[in-house]
């Protein structure tokens, strides 16, 4: 099993369980569609990036308090401001799917979110060449509605990078992303290597990292 087809399998909640032939085909099949469709779309920018004291940080014309990013962001001096998304012709399938045979949707809506990992992943690793020419490293990804990092704060992210214009990504009232299967985050970037996991701290086994997102 690649590991595309595994992160699919966890988005689908099956834990240690086996996955029957079945699930696998569709799984598949898919990924098969998804490729075809997407359009992967991408943007960052580069701030510089203070430390406020009493867990507040500042970058751009945002100010943001939150333990857990601070935690993150600790060593840093400049922070990326990453936007990405398959784009809306993911969401009119899945929406369509819906319609006819609920399963596959399910199906349909866990390979996008891997998917969207994965793209997620080679952009970083892409940003990662450049600022390693200008001496930095990069801490993993953080996401608004990480940790105590207020989902509240996903106007101010896309507006700083323009979304909407540069990838077509916007933010409804109700801080729901569009397209759907959309990422917004931000990247720490410090002259000192830590050695984070480049997935970030889901898929790291340091449990008592003090850059941990998930830790308060």
């Amino acid at each position: 099993m690649d590991q595309l087809t595994k992160e699919a399998v966890r988005y689908l909640g099956y834990g240690r369980n086996a996955v029957d032939d079945q699930t696998r085909t569709m799984i598949a099949e898919s990924f098969e569609i998804l490729q075809s469709i997407a359009g992967r779309k991408s943007i960052y920018r580069i701030f510089c990036l203070e430390h406020l004291g009493d867990n507040r940080i500042s970058f751009g014309n945002l100010e943001v308090q939150s333990k857990s990013l601070a935690k993150n962001l600790k060593g840093c001096d400049k922070i990326v401001v990453f936007g990405a998304t398959l784009g809306i012709g993911v969401d009119q399938l899945i929406r369509r799917t819906s319609l006819t045979d609920m399963a596959k949707a399910v199906v349909l809506q866990a390979c996008a979110a891997a998917l969207l990992e994965e793209y997620c992943d080679e952009c970083q690793e892409k940003i990662e060449v450049q600022m390693r020419k200008e001496g930095y490293y990069l801490r993993p990804r953080f996401s608004p509605g990480y940790g105590d990092f207020s989902i509240e704060h996903q106007h101010y992210i896309t507006r700083m990078i323009d979304s909407a214009k540069t990838i077509g990504l916007t933010i409804t009232d109700s801080l729901m992303m569009t397209p759907t299967k959309s990422v917004t985050a931000v990247i720490g970037l410090s002259t000192s290597e830590e050695n984070c996991h480049r997935q970030g701290c889901e898929a790291c086994s340091k449990k008592d990292c003090i850059y941990r997102r998930d830790i308060i």
